[in-house]
């Protein structure tokens, strides 16, 4: 199997971004913000955090995820308004069977998920879209909060 140098690239890409992004969220004075401000904003404010801002620089940030994941699936996918449709399904199974709350194991959680979609296309072509719905209603079934994921 041949892995094109553009392909092995945004890998490696990929994998830093997300690394970086779960470090800053679950290791940094700002990521405990965050993560404080999301249970409880007006506590968090008290302290004299800027909430609302925050929040916006947030949304900001996941703006700017989605643009470099646009302008790195590009060379890879043609392009065109529509072209995040086809995953977003996807990406709602990493978040059931991976969990809420739970970043690393969201990343843990695609990386699997993609290594299975991938082997499935190279072995049964016709089941490669299915097969991630399957493991989710399995992974539901054993575990509703998601492997990674914590119940409350």
């Amino acid at each position: 199997m041949f892995l094109p140098n553009y392909r092995a690239w945004v890998i490696v890409a990929s994998v830093i971004v997300c690394l970086s992004t779960w470090y800053v969220i679950e290791r940094t004075k700002l990521g405990s913000y965050l993560r404080a401000a999301t249970e409880n904003p007006q506590l968090v404010q008290a302290f004299g955090v800027n909430v609302p801002r925050m929040i916006t620089l947030t949304y900001g940030f996941g703006v700017g995820l989605a643009g470099l994941a646009g302008v790195m699936a590009a060379p890879i996918y043609q392009v065109s308004p529509q072209m995040g449709a086809d995953l977003i399904i996807v990406v709602f199974a990493v978040v059931v069977i991976g969990g809420m709350g739970s970043i690393l194991g969201l990343v843990l959680t695609g990386f699997g998920l993609g290594l299975v979609e991938g082997l499935t296309k190279v072995f049964y072509p016709e089941a490669s879209n299915t097969v991630i719905f399957v493991i989710m209603a399995i992974v539901l079934l054993i575990k509703p909060a998601g492997l990674f994921g914590t119940q409350k």
